[in-house]
């Protein structure tokens, strides 16, 4: 019984996880220009942007060793 009531508390603790990363949206730009701190991008579904919006943006890695069989 207790490993039931467990299994279940995890289970849950996983889809609220996992619930959460659904919300992000995922919009491609591109870098156009760069002027000190400020950077100017030309993005995919910019309609559903507006001024203000928090946004997450990741750097290309340089370098990586992309291996394969």
């Amino acid at each position: 019984m207790k490993k039931g009531i467990i299994a279940f508390a995890l289970a849950m603790a996983m889809a609220l996880c996992t619930a959460g990363a659904g919300f992000a949206a995922k919009v491609t730009c591109t870098v156009d220009s760069v002027d000190g701190d400020k950077v100017i991008m030309t993005c995919e579904k910019a309609d559903k942007m507006k001024a203000g919006d928090k946004v997450k943006v990741t750097l290309p890695s340089k370098g990586a060793a992309v291996e394969g069989c």
